[in-house]
């Protein structure tokens, strides 16, 4: 059973429908004890982190999230439940006029960083439109670039370079968790794994056709050998 975390914030069903075409059992669900008892969990993203945040809190399904990737029950992180993986994020949180002053949003904390807005401009000072909507090519990290394939077993059997469905203004921090960048203004992780069953993406494989229900076969498979 995966359980497609609902922290009442837009509507889950293409994330619903993508699991269960491939055969996936699936519960949407906003109880955080059902959360717990689950075999695997999605965490989809819309909204802005601090309100996503906020509401899981208040609903228990952060502490329960948490606790079940440290116990090693496969995760899968899509675009706001990607950032959501981090200790904090900019995007919704109260802002102060002294910058020091600021409070960012806090998050699961599994990997560690601040999720914030993506730059407008190249290092070239050329402009590029924000939000990042549209297809966009997912390679390995730069240290990998050159890689055949990529090394985590959530992109298996998909060619770099393959093309997935991205829309967001906020990018992760980077750091040794990416396992797949895409660029736009900058390079930026667009996929990060923390242990043997816990992923983020931030594309949208539920809208990404046959390379995104590659992926989503890929985590249903982890799923079943966790």
């Amino acid at each position: 059973m995966i359980a497609v975390v609902d922290y009442h914030k837009g509507n889950l069903l293409s994330v619903q429908r993508g699991l269960e075409a491939l055969g996936a059992r699936v519960l949407v669900t906003d109880d955080a004890a059902a959360i717990a008892r689950a075999d695997a969990i999605v965490l989809p993203g819309v909204g802005a982190f601090a309100d996503a945040a906020e509401s899981m809190q208040a609903l228990g399904q952060l502490a329960a999230v948490r606790e079940r990737i440290a116990l090693g029950v496969p995760f899968l992180g899509i675009c706001l439940g990607m950032h959501l993986m981090f200790e904090e994020g900019t995007e919704g949180a109260p802002q102060e006029d002294d910058e020091e002053s600021s409070h960012n949003a806090q998050g699961l904390a599994v990997l560690p960083g601040v999720v914030d807005r993506m730059p407008r401009t190249d290092a070239q000072g050329r402009a590029y439109k924000v939000p990042h909507v549209g297809w966009n090519q997912v390679v390995p990290p730069a240290g990998d670039k050159d890689a055949a394939v990529f090394a985590s077993p959530l992109f298996a059997g998909i060619d770099p370079g393959e093309f997935f469905y991205f829309t967001h203004s906020y990018v992760v921090p980077d750091g040794p968790f990416s396992i797949a960048e895409t660029t736009h203004a900058t390079a930026f992780p667009c996929a990060v794994q923390y242990g043997d069953a816990a992923f983020g993406v931030q594309f949208h494989p539920e809208k990404s056709s046959d390379a995104g229900s590659k992926l989503l076969g890929n985590f249903i498979a982890i799923a079943k050998g966790a």
